[in-house]
């Protein structure tokens, strides 16, 4: 007999076995925190704000289609301006009751934001992560990171940025876990008074699995080793900084541990067997891979103990729990550790386990003979994870199964590596998109990129256009540049949603410096990189020219395909000029 399923059961409690997408498990997450605490007789609200960005860069469309669902269940979705504003507006959210001010028991929130966003956050999240979090209510950040810069200026990796705060960190594998560290994750938030990070790669909040959804999954214990201090470790009024930094150093980072400890977070998935020698812990997307390439060379539980070999699996990933990695060293002659980017669990295993007597060696970012192995540059792929460990597994234990996967596996590489590329496609412009010419510079002129779309006029043959900054940085090198150039101005190109986020904050600082710079403010009426978002605050053409001639800029120019669709009443500024797009090259 088939079963009834719709669209909508994603968000349906009723449903325990649902298909949801990782961006739509956010969604489901919080209308699951909010049952679990009505069956706790807590009466709290939801907060999720943030700012779109690759991978996270649907999380908005999703809770604004899910608003039905949500606010019957007083969960308000308010995206942000930018990033570090949302953190400062959830800082607030966990306020909310403790003057007994508040209308629920607690607000739980989730803050979102690609890693940049992530990076520009770094003061609110200190602030917000030492003042704490309600008792009943709880923080997660959703870092989007990109590895390998699929669509970003540069690669990140946010784990740091986070540690820096001293926010404990989760890393899902995948669709199920974003569920499951999130439960977690708000009980974490609320025992150890900390923010809590939640890393999302695309490899899990783009991806779609069909999940265990029930809301009573999962069973929280509370630990039995870690004693409260006196008034707890939640956000309290008039609370001084010493005592917060105090409170964090001694109690809160020391309470994270103790709950993963607790919940068994971090789990040995193959012991091995008695004779265990080799151990390989990894963690989110890369443990994955681990998987995969454990696969392709045949070894499974039962081959593992044949080959002595342990495998963990780590959710924690800061602060690492120090019992946890003990128990999985023991015994062991050889630790391998999988992690993309910076060595993070690497480097807090070799601190933990240097003082004791006896202790395996530990590679990973770093082969035997100090060589790259796990790099810490691109990204890790399966096979090439398969044979860092098959070649160590077969030093210590000779397995013909292995010896066969491993050369089939080192074939198919060498296969592909020599394969020639069947096309190559330089990214372009949309169809249609007026940028495509907006972005074109006269005679002699040169641009700068800005982040957006746009940035893709650098890869135009003729365009004159090259280099960027970070996100509202755009024109601000040029302030540096321009005493010590022979030009005597650039062109600076601006997407309206990078204005509306921060960079009207570069142009005022362009005009306190006098330098020559013509900004092109590349106006579409939405954020078009990541889905045609509107903005914040209904932007509009005469609001940006009566904002910029407010800052100081003399000369204004407007060019559009239908420059007199504008009606007199629209409220621009004086002295300012209306032309066709044709008119672009003498506009300039």
């Amino acid at each position: 007999m088939l079963h009834d399923v719709r669209l909508d059961d994603r968000y349906d409690l009723s449903k325990s076995t649902v298909i949801l997408s990782g961006t739509q498990a956010v969604v489901r997450l919080m209308l699951m925190q909010k049952a679990r605490d009505e069956k706790q007789g807590l009466n709290t609200a939801g907060y999720v704000t943030g700012y779109r960005g690759s991978p996270v860069g649907a999380i908005d469309q999703q809770f604004v289609r899910a608003e039905k669902f949500l606010k019957p269940r007083d969960i308000r979705f308010e995206p942000g301006l930018n990033e570090d504003i949302a953190a400062t507006a959830l800082w607030g959210s966990q306020q909310a009751e403790m003057r007994g001010e508040g209308r629920y028991d607690g607000v739980f929130g989730i803050w979102y934001g690609k890693g940049p966003g992530v990076d520009r956050s770094g003061d609110a999240f200190r602030h917000a992560n030492s003042a704490g979090t309600s008792k009943h209510g709880g923080v997660l950040a959703l870092m989007g990171d990109d590895h390998a810069a699929e669509s970003s200026t540069v690669p990140h990796q946010s784990e740091f940025a986070l540690m820096d705060a001293m926010m404990p960190i989760l890393n899902p594998a995948g669709v199920q876990e974003i569920l499951d560290y999130g439960l977690y994750g708000f009980a974490l938030s609320r025992y150890c008074g900390c923010w809590v990070g939640i890393k999302a790669v695309h490899d899990n909040v783009e991806s779609t699995a069909i999940v265990d959804a029930s809301p009573e999954r999962i069973k929280i214990k509370y630990p039995s080793d870690f004693k409260m201090p006196p008034g707890g470790l939640n956000i309290r009024p008039r609370d001084d900084r010493f005592e917060q930094e105090e409170r964090m150093h001694t109690y809160k980072r020391f309470a994270a541990t103790a709950f993963a400890r607790a919940n068994q977070l971090d789990r040995i998935i193959f012991s091995g067997g008695e004779k265990a020698r080799t151990g390989i812990i990894s963690t989110g997307k890369s443990y994955l891979d681990v998987r995969q390439a454990l696969d392709d060379l045949g070894i499974d539980e039962a081959a593992s103990e044949r080959l002595g070999l342990r495998l963990a699996k780590v959710a924690m990933v800061w602060p690492l729990d120090p019992q946890f990695v003990e128990d999985f060293a023991d015994g062991l002659d050889l630790i391998i550790v999988v992690e993309e980017k910076r060595s993070l669990i690497e480097t807090q295993i070799r601190e933990q386990l240097f003082d004791a007597s006896t202790h395996p060696q530990v590679i990973g970012k770093k082969d035997e003979d100090g060589g790259h192995l796990f790099a810490a540059f691109r990204t890790l792929e399966p096979n090439g994870i398969a044979i860092a460990i098959a070649e160590r597994l077969l030093k210590k234990n000779r397995d013909r199964a292995v010896e066969e996967r491993l050369k089939e596996i080192k074939k198919t590489m060498a296969a592909v590596r020599n394969a020639p590329d069947l096309a190559v496609r330089v990214p372009y412009f949309c169809s249609g998109c007026p940028h495509n010419s907006s972005t074109v510079v006269p005679e002699g002129g040169r641009a700068y990129a800005g982040i957006g779309c746009h940035w893709m006029a650098q890869m135009v043959p003729g365009r004159r256009t090259e280099g960027s900054t970070q996100m509202g940085g755009e024109g601000a090198n040029w302030i540096g540049e321009a005493p010590f150039s022979k030009r005597g101005h650039i062109f600076q190109n601006l997407g309206d949603g990078t204005y509306n986020h921060s960079g009207i904050l570069a142009i005022r600082a362009a005009i306190a410096s006098g330098v020559n710079i013509t900004y092109k403010i590349l106006y579409n009426d939405a954020v078009a990189m990541t889905g045609g978002q509107p903005h914040e605050g209904a932007l509009s053409v005469p609001q940006i020219a009566r904002q910029v001639r407010a800052e100081g800029v003399e000369r204004i120019a407007l060019v559009s395909d239908e420059p007199h669709k504008y009606p007199a009443s629209a409220d621009f500024p004086d002295y300012m000029t209306f032309h066709h797009r044709d008119d672009l090259d003498a506009v300039q």
